[in-house]
């Protein structure tokens, strides 16, 4: 079982602390780590062949494309970012999702142009570093943050 249908099983069985929202197509999700504060996931609720964009149907293709955006919207108002930056890479987890960075100025130090640049120019060990975890309550206030926006726009 790849890591994303782990992490699905745990919303299913509702052991999953970063569950914000199911949605049609996929799973809202806070991500573990938060550098870039707000930074979300938006996993697909299927794993197998459809490992690519696309593999979808056209439908289901524009409703997945439609809900992630929406997300990203919900995401930007909740953390107020100034950019969104988004990922669906799958090297290391074939399973369809989406990686939602909240950007603002200066959020990656001194790393690229005064502090701007792609998440990747910032050292992963910092990025994903256990320093960046939020506590108990940061998270319920984060989730509650991004579900109150993405129930205005759903």
């Amino acid at each position: 079982m790849c890591l994303i249908c782990e992490r699905i099983e745990m919303i299913s069985k509702g052991e999953n602390p970063y569950f914000v929202k199911e949605l049609k197509t996929g799973y809202v999700v806070l991500g573990d780590n938060q550098h870039f504060y707000g930074y979300t996931l938006f996993l697909y609720k299927h794993h197998g062949e459809k490992t690519e964009l696309f593999h979808l149907e056209p439908a289901e293709r524009v409703q997945f494309l439609e809900e992630m955006t929406i997300v990203a919207e919900a995401v930007s108002r909740a953390f107020g970012a100034e950019k969104i930056n988004y990922e669906l890479l799958g090297m290391g987890d074939a399973h369809l999702h989406w990686h939602l960075f909240p950007r603002i100025s200066g959020d990656i130090e001194n790393y690229g142009n005064n502090g701007r640049g792609p998440v990747w120019w910032y050292p992963m060990e910092k990025m994903y570093s256990d320093d960046n975890r939020p506590s108990g309550e940061q998270l319920a206030d984060m989730k509650q943050k991004l579900l109150d926006e993405l129930e205005k726009l759903l």
